[in-house]
């Protein structure tokens, strides 16, 4: 059985207001704005992080509503390709306390976790997330259906000269914890 492939571009920037900017002028509708605490799971020998797999529980607190949702994210291992591109499973789930039991109970552990606001805006075939994370900073991401869509909307968006990354956020969190000697796998905003 096939999974859907998630398609995207990521982009480091200094501001997010000029790419809001750009989505407002071309129309674009604003889906979301959230908060979100994002925790990721591993066996104790880090079996998933091996095969370049992910295990992830999100908990999203849309700010303009207060709409809260719960979701469990499975993604396979990055595909060839300039785009980070990786397959992905996601599911809705009800309480996050029970599907952090869940993991618990079937033996996998709590490796990282981390906060992030996001604003997902829609334009075209295209799902752009404004996204600023504590530490590291701001970026976009553009998702869309195939590897032309997006990067016509990088172009559109005039983010077609920013280098592409190819990394995760949990990667270059990771990283980031490393470079400044942190043991603790909990990153949250001051």
């Amino acid at each position: 059985m096939d999974m859907p492939t998630e398609i995207e571009a990521k982009m480091k920037v200094e501001n997010l207001e000029p790419t809001r900017q750009r989505l407002r002028d071309r129309g674009a509708e604003q889906l979301s704005k959230a908060f979100e605490t994002n925790i990721f799971f591993d066996t104790e020998k880090r079996e998933l992080l091996a095969q370049d797999k992910s295990l992830r529980v999100r908990h999203e607190r849309d700010e303009r509503d207060g709409a809260e949702k719960v979701k469990i994210t499975f993604k396979g291992p990055q595909l060839k390709g300039e785009l980070k591109s990786r397959d992905e499973r996601e599911l809705k789930v009800e309480n996050l306390g029970d599907a952090l039991a869940l993991f618990e109970g079937l033996g996998y552990r709590r490796t990282l976790t981390f906060q992030k606001r996001r604003e997902s805006w829609k334009l075209e075939d295209c799902q752009i997330e404004l996204d600023e994370l504590p530490n590291i900073g701001t970026f976009v991401e553009i998702e869309g259906p195939n590897e032309q869509a997006v990067m016509q909307m990088r172009t559109l968006l005039e983010l077609d000269q920013m280098p592409l990354i190819r990394r995760g956020y949990t990667a270059l969190l990771t990283e980031d914890l490393k470079k400044r000697n942190i043991n603790s796998g909990v990153i949250t905003f001051k």
